[in-house]
């Protein structure tokens, strides 16, 4: 999932390697941090937080799959 996380935000980035992903275990809950570039968090986060949603939705999907709940926090 962290793999998943990274190669969007990556793509989304105008300075992907400043993209950093953090996966921290929480109990039976997969935390996800994301920390890009001051100037790529509007790319990342979208309109409205569309792009946000998106990348929410296909990690819970990836989560759902892999039998764990999974979070994801932009930093």
């Amino acid at each position: 999932m962290k793999t998943l996380v990274e190669y969007i935000a990556r793509s989304l980035a105008s300075e992907p390697d400043k993209v950093e992903v953090i996966e921290e275990h929480r109990g039976d809950r997969i935390v996800i941090h994301l920390r890009v570039a001051d100037d790529d968090k509007g790319r990342v986060i979208g309109r409205d937080g569309r792009c946000a949603n998106a990348i929410r939705s296909l990690l819970h999907v990836a989560a759902v799959r892999s039998g764990v709940r999974a979070s994801l926090d932009i930093d």
